[in-house]
């Protein structure tokens, strides 16, 4: 059969397969169980496979890459225009096939075992943070209920917990709800034993990655956000320079524009919300702590502030992180501070 190109419509247990020739005529229509994808894959030696970058797509792309195919992989959002009639595995595997012919099409770099290690710690860290919030907040919600009204902060009511709950104390709680927030308490030294435990894990990943390293020189980017930068980008393959970057992680302006009319909006927040999230974050620290220095990246932080605000200021720097961290992954070099 000549079939240069095949395309598949990843799912659970049913796979939709297209194949097409040199000249992008389709050639194969298959549906395969999953227990037989591997063998029959196999058959097609030397072949381009294509699917969308969706769950267990990385898995699929690393068994494919060993069997000797070329592995490409397109971002959902870039396939969906290319989707003809009702919605079936057939239209999307054809749909697939049909956006990896196009000249300027964009592809995902497929992760490494590594990168999805480590997205899997970042994953479920957040997962515990978010647990511990919900938690904090119903206590204090509760608490406010019998007359107990507890400052903002994990800090505050963690210290006033154990004051709260004492059997000995009289302060209005009734013996079930000191019962209860024992409990919780409890429930949040454990999520605190846990959070700390992956950080350690963190840390040791950024500690034997040089890439980490070179990222954490700077400002603004600390070992969650270096980690986070190299488990979702690798080497930076996929990009072409630190702007695309910027573009894929949300960081630059809407645009609203006809003719020689350009109307420039608030940022896109498209990409990863997490990474966007941690540049903010990390670049918001930096912000604050700018005044009163004389370098030039605080100089021009504070020019910011003043002609722009704070916010704007912070998602300014955000950006041009995310270009900087981008051009040390495609690079190799070290970070230079401004003189």
């Amino acid at each position: 059969m000549d079939l240069t190109t095949m395309s598949i419509d990843v799912a659970k247990n049913v796979f939709q397969l297209c194949g097409a020739n040199d000249r992008g005529r389709i050639v194969m229509r298959k549906r395969v169980q999953r227990g037989n994808l591997l063998t029959t894959v196999a058959q097609f030696f030397g072949s381009r496979i294509v699917m969308e970058a969706c769950g267990s797509a990385n898995y699929w792309a690393r068994e494919f890459t060993q069997l000797g195919h070329e592995v490409k992989l397109i971002s959902p959002q870039f396939v969906k225009p290319f989707v003809k009639g009702n919605k079936n595995d057939y239209r999307d595997a054809e749909a697939i096939m049909e956006a990896a012919h196009r000249p300027h099409m964009r592809f995902v770099v497929p992760k490494t075992v590594e990168q999805q290690d480590a997205q899997s710690v970042l994953r479920i860290r957040e997962a515990y943070v978010t647990m511990r919030t919900k938690i904090v907040n119903q206590l204090r919600g509760l608490l406010a209920e019998y007359g107990h009204v507890v400052p903002r902060g994990i800090a505050s009511l963690r210290k006033a917990l154990p004051r709260l709950f004492d059997r000995n104390s009289e302060n209005g709680l009734s013996v079930m709800m000191k019962e209860l927030l024992e409990m919780q308490y409890e429930s949040l030294l454990s999520l605190d034993k846990k959070l700390m435990v992956l950080e350690e894990r963190l840390k040791s990943v950024a500690k034997k990655d040089e890439r980490c390293q070179r990222l954490m020189e700077i400002e603004g980017i600390g070992v969650i956000s270096a980690v986070a930068l190299v488990s979702l980008v690798g080497n930076g393959a996929g990009f072409k320079n630190g702007r695309h970057f910027a573009a894929f992680v949300g960081l630059v302006p809407r645009q609203h524009s006809s003719g020689n009319t350009q109307k420039l909006l608030g940022i896109s927040k498209r990409g990863n919300e997490y990474m966007r999230r941690m540049l903010t974050h990390g670049a918001r620290a930096v912000v604050i702590r700018s005044a009163g220095k004389v370098d030039r990246r605080s100089a021009w932080i504070q020019r910011l502030i003043t002609e722009r605000g704070m916010n704007r200021a912070t998602v300014a720097l955000a950006n041009k992180n995310a270009r900087i961290a981008m051009a040390l992954l495609l690079s190799g070099e070290r970070y230079r501070k401004t003189a």
